[in-house]
């Protein structure tokens, strides 16, 4: 016999942070929901991750009221600092920009899950994985599921959320295919305990040209230490991952004191990084977080991303679950919320993915930032994603008028022919 539960509004499918976000945020509008997660384990954390949160999701974090045990479990906050062959592009000492935060994902998984157990109207089911979708009328209805004992569970509601990662079996089962593009570049990275970086606690990120390489310092007095080389370079790190990784921050510019740190983990690698997107809705159906967009992690914008998508997609439907309109309405709401804060960004980024040099207007707004603050600001704002590209705007036109007046001062301005290359 099929157990059969339909009090719940939402069956959100995967408990990490975009699930977690969703079931949380849903529950406190007043909808039942169902959190159906695969392990078994409340304090298991994904692994391949750099942990990095951006600040356009501090919103968020304060919203879920995060942001207080997030600082007692250590988390760091800190603003982005651009190594670039022409100067470190930081922030002005009088810019308000906000600062992101780096909390460690075997700590920062459980507090999540935490927060939305503790929601009355959320009940986690841990250790059920969902294996096909209910359909009711052409739309989906709800989850089959299967308990750690094998037993089979139908968890029937009108909104099922698929909260299950780049390789989402909720798209899959719902018909929503994914839409890929290549990686030129791959991963590696590693938890090292030492002396802080330079800049510390704020984060330095290395633009190489084509390559890349970061430091987040983050809770435990440790450093994360990561670079995403080309292609051609793979197979010295697959000879020795560790060895290489080390050498590699070693030789940095400016390099960072790796080679008076301890590794106190072990290195995280990941070769093939496709860049995968899909469509957000299906009927009966919202994806969130990487189930939705799983892009280029350079950039540090999934877990910010999850969190983001699970409140848009919370307050797109929240009223269609009560009844007050059709949830078809509600899912479109969350589509347009969604393209508008994501896809411009997602576009950048994917270009870049593909490990090419810098273009043009890059080498424009890089070179200008490292001595420009006005510039500097806006670049930073663009890069933890509290504005989009076309708030970049300005700062074109600022970097345009900053080489223009460099010949001027004594400092040699780009040439057309630097720029194209």
């Amino acid at each position: 016999m099929i157990a059969d539960r339909s009090d719940f509004g939402a069956v959100v499918v995967g408990a990490s942070l975009a699930g977690c976000t969703t079931a949380t945020l849903l529950a406190r509008a007043g909808v039942r929901v169902a959190l159906v997660e695969r392990s078994r384990d409340a304090e298991a954390f994904k692994r391949v991750c750099g942990h990095y949160i951006q600040a356009s999701a501090v919103p968020t974090l304060e919203r879920l009221g995060l942001m207080e045990p997030i600082e007692a479990a250590g988390g760091v906050r800190s603003h982005g600092r651009l190594w670039t062959r022409w100067g470190v592009i930081e922030v002005p000492s009088d810019a308000a920009l906000t600062r992101s935060v780096n909390l460690r994902r075997e700590r920062l998984d459980p507090l999540v899950r935490r927060l939305a157990a503790d929601e009355s109207r959320v009940e986690l089911m841990l250790g059920y994985a969902a294996k096909a979708l209910l359909s009711d009328d052409g739309s989906v209805g709800g989850v089959e599921a299967v308990d750690p004992c094998g037993r089979r569970i139908r968890v029937r509601a009108p909104l099922v959320v698929g909260a299950d990662g780049r390789d989402s079996r909720v798209a899959a089962m719902a018909g929503l295919p994914p839409r890929s593009s290549p990686h030129g570049r791959f991963s590696y990275a590693a938890y090292f305990e030492g002396p802080p970086p330079a800049g510390a606690p704020d984060a330095t990120i290395w633009l190489l040209d084509p390559e890349w390489a970061a430091a987040f310092p983050t809770d435990g007095d440790l450093t994360m230490y990561g670079c995403m080389p080309t292609m051609e370079r793979l197979p010295e790190f697959k000879r020795d991952a560790a060895g290489a990784l080390e050498a590699f921050i070693a030789g940095l510019p400016g390099a960072p004191p790796i080679a008076q740190s301890r590794r106190v983990s072990p290195v995280i690698g990941k070769i093939k990084m496709p860049n995968v997107r899909r469509g957000p809705i299906g009927a009966g159906v919202a994806l969130v977080g990487d189930a939705a967009l799983a892009t280029d992690p350079l950039w540090g914008v999934g877990c910010g991303w999850a969190f983001q998508s699970g409140e848009w997609l919370a307050d797109s439907v929240a009223a269609a679950l009560h009844g007050d309109e059709s949830l078809e309405r509600g899912l479109r709401r969350y589509r347009r919320r969604f393209r508008r804060g994501l896809a411009g960004h997602s576009f950048l980024i994917d270009d870049y993915a593909t490990g090419r040099r810098f273009n043009g207007v890059e080498r424009l707004l890089y070179s200008a930032g490292a001595s420009d603050e006005r510039v500097a600001a806006r670049l930073l704002r663009f890069g933890t994603r509290s504005i989009g590209p076309m708030g970049l705007a300005p700062a074109y036109a600022r970097a345009a008028l900053v080489h223009a007046r460099r010949p001027a001062s004594g400092t040699p301005a780009l040439s057309p022919l630097a720029l194209r290359r």
